[in-house]
């Protein structure tokens, strides 16, 4: 998310597998919220809420180092099940940082959402883009997909989106290509080197990654590939050999998972990834619990590598 043309605005789409009327209850149902609203794990208490122009929401943001960050919201535009906006980071001894506007309209049962973040200048548009980035401020959005998967459809997954200044066809060549995927997926601070297979469907790859202190082996074994819209792939761990063994650092955790990754031409070199992860095959509840409780972990581990594919396709 980054300001465009030396813009004062910074803008975001999202698209959920969920009919608009859960996506409004979602934002402005306080209960609700308080199951998704903030960057992971950020958790909120709300002390009142009147949803009307003129009217007010007062909660605080407790940040997972302690921190309690106190936010009054003021709404200017309330048209319900189409548009909201207000000013977002005011509290009794600051004035708001920026104007929300965000719109939502319905196709298909699912629901577009449109947001656009005012600032005062361009240049704090581009300060506030890079501390959004760092602080995961988008990850907020990724909640809200992983919280209306559960109420509408009872799956417990895991959603991340970013966005590149690159052409679809070149973004999607970075996941099939093995000489591209070896630059750009290991985590930070580990290289990766594909052992044998192919990015085809039905088929799979075995890869070996690691650093000076850790080394393990992984399969990607792809059931989806519709240039250049999504590509779909199972995830485990193995040996050398190809054999599934367990997490090397978590002995509870699903054995096999599905990640599906969407890609989105929002303009002519402007690219919209949403990753999703979810287990699909039998899984005990420990298995699910560690999966669910890992999704900070996940969000970490595929920033930093979507980093360095930023990098690498800037490059």
């Amino acid at each position: 998310m980054k300001p465009k043309n030396n813009s004062a605005d910074l803008t975001l789409t999202r698209v959920y597998d969920s009919p608009v009327s859960m996506v409004w209850d979602a934002w402005t149902d306080p209960k609700k919220a308080a199951k998704w609203w903030g960057p992971r794990g950020f958790t909120i208490t709300t002390k009142s809420k009147d949803l009307r122009p003129g009217g007010q929401w007062i909660y605080t943001m407790h940040g997972p180092d302690g921190v309690d960050y106190p936010n009054m919201t003021t709404y200017f535009v309330v048209e319900p099940l189409k548009r909201l906006e207000y000013d977002h980071g005011a509290n009794e001894n600051q004035k708001a940082l920026f104007r929300v506007n965000v719109v939502f309209s319905e196709q298909n049962k699912k629901t577009t959402m449109k947001m656009t973040m005012t600032f005062e200048s361009p240049e704090r548009a581009k300060e506030m883009s890079k501390f959004i980035k760092q602080a995961s401020g988008n990850s907020t959005w990724d909640r809200l997909g992983e919280y209306l998967e559960d109420e509408c459809h009872q799956k417990k997954v895991f959603f991340l989106n970013r966005v590149f200044e690159a052409p679809i066809n070149k973004v999607f060549e970075m996941f099939t290509v093995p000489a591209h995927i070896e630059k750009w997926q290991p985590p930070t601070g580990f290289t990766m080197k594909i052992i044998k297979g192919n990015v085809a469907v039905k088929e799979s790859v075995l890869y070996e990654m690691g650093n000076d202190e850790l080394k393990f082996f992984g399969r990607s074994s792809y059931e989806i590939i519709q240039k250049p819209e999504l590509i779909s792939f199972y995830q485990e761990f193995c040996n050398e050999h190809g054999e599934t063994v367990k997490h090397p650092g978590a002995p509870v955790w699903p054995a096999r998972w599905l990640t599906t990754v969407m890609f989105t031409r929002e303009e002519e070199n402007l690219t919209r990834l949403t990753l999703r992860s979810e287990i699909v095959d039998d899984h005990t509840s420990e298995e699910l619990i560690a999966f669910m409780n890992e999704r900070g972990g996940m969000t970490q581990g595929w920033n930093g590598s979507l980093d360095r594919l930023e990098e690498y396709l800037e490059n």
